[in-house]
């Protein structure tokens, strides 16, 4: 396996300026990262759940497009190997889906490393005061939503694919959180294609933009925003929906055309965060590599990378000599790891 002194050496080259997704792949290839544990060893809150809603359709040919963005949801989740619900789509069950959502949520575990999506589909609304998600039986406002969801520490992606959908990114923001809506307003109420747009990019190899195997949120992201500008303007319209991510915790969120290739390069405000970072490590579908990590050394993995790239905002705030030793010792610890989880699947360590 490779030894330390491989990644000691890519420090030099990390020395050097480097920008964009140059700096995401060639530090981060995870082909090193081989340790696995059997699933026994943990528990189902370590790994990825996802819960699919399917609001009500209202006209016939929305429940076709609902029903179609739900099927590739549980596509995806299935290739994925992880645990899925679906809810809203069974025609014998009881109509009010707002206390079955209610209580799918209470069961759901609140803590852990695993991932939980909550991928919402249909219809909003708002009132000029609260967003609404439509569901058979009473909608769900952002308000309550943002209660049930309260609870939740492990981390948490939530894809609101509707219409009016912006007002739940403020109710739903927080760390260790992931927040999309498919508008940057409560009262852009047209139907949204965005949702579907999503929901294709999310099983799409080419949503792959910086080939590591794997599609992340911020990919689909990207990739969904951009095909519905593109059909709004291929049709001639006046755009009504304009999607935002949001991962940092600040409720602003961030727009797709702020972004350059998989880096925000402009700021809502003076000393905002960026986003897109936690994004990059939400992935549904993982490579082959990823899927040999335990829970515990992928949340490892992912806090050592992202403290990487939240260093390097600091460039040009920090005396040069201190940016780039404080970057070394990252590097190192980044080189560490790699090297003790190398040397733990070795044919020697076993």
């Amino acid at each position: 396996m490779t030894s330390l002194s491989f990644w000691l050496s890519a420090i030099g080259y990390w020395l050097s300026p480097a920008v964009g997704n140059l700096l995401y792949w060639s530090l981060f290839n995870p082909f090193l990262l081989t340790t696995s544990a059997p699933a026994s060893q943990t528990s189902v809150a370590d790994h990825t759940s996802v819960l699919i809603v399917v609001g009500a359709p209202g006209e016939p040919e929305f429940a076709t497009n609902f029903s179609r963005q739900a099927t590739l949801w549980q596509q995806a989740s299935a290739k994925a190997v992880c645990r899925q619900v679906t809810l809203g789509l069974d025609r014998d069950s009881p109509t009010n889906d707002f206390e079955r959502l209610k209580q799918t949520l209470e069961a759901e575990p609140k803590e852990g490393v695993g991932q939980f999506w909550l991928v919402l589909v249909g219809h909003g609304t708002f009132d000029g005061k609260e967003a609404r998600f439509n569901l058979r039986g009473p909608d769900v406002s952002a308000s309550e939503l943002g209660l049930w969801l309260q609870p939740f520490h492990r981390p948490l992606a939530v894809i609101n694919a509707f219409s009016s959908s912006a007002p739940f990114l403020t109710k739903l923001s927080g760390t260790n959180r992931v927040i999309i809506t498919a508008t940057r307003s409560g009262h852009e109420q047209n139907f949204a294609r965005f949702g579907q747009y999503f929901a294709e990019a999310i099983i799409n190899p080419q949503t792959d933009l910086d080939k590591d195997g794997q599609i992340s949120l911020l990919e689909a992201f990207l990739l969904a925003s951009r095909q519905t500008a593109e059909f709004y303007k291929v049709e001639g319209r006046l755009a009504t929906e304009h999607a935002l991510l949001d991962d940092n915790g600040d409720a602003l969120g961030t727009p797709a055309d702020w972004f350059r290739g998989l880096r925000a390069i402009k700021k809502a405000k003076e000393g905002a965060a960026l986003d897109g970072l936690l994004a990059q490590q939400f992935h549904l579908i993982r490579s082959a590599s990823e899927t040999k990590l335990t829970p515990e050394q992928r949340a490892r993995q992912d806090a050592l990378e992202r403290a990487i790239l939240l260093h390097r905002e600091k460039k040009g705030q920090l005396p040069e000599a201190e940016y780039y030793r404080q970057l070394e010792n990252l590097l190192l610890d980044l080189a560490r790891f790699y090297e003790s989880n190398s040397a733990s699947a070795s044919p020697a360590s076993q």
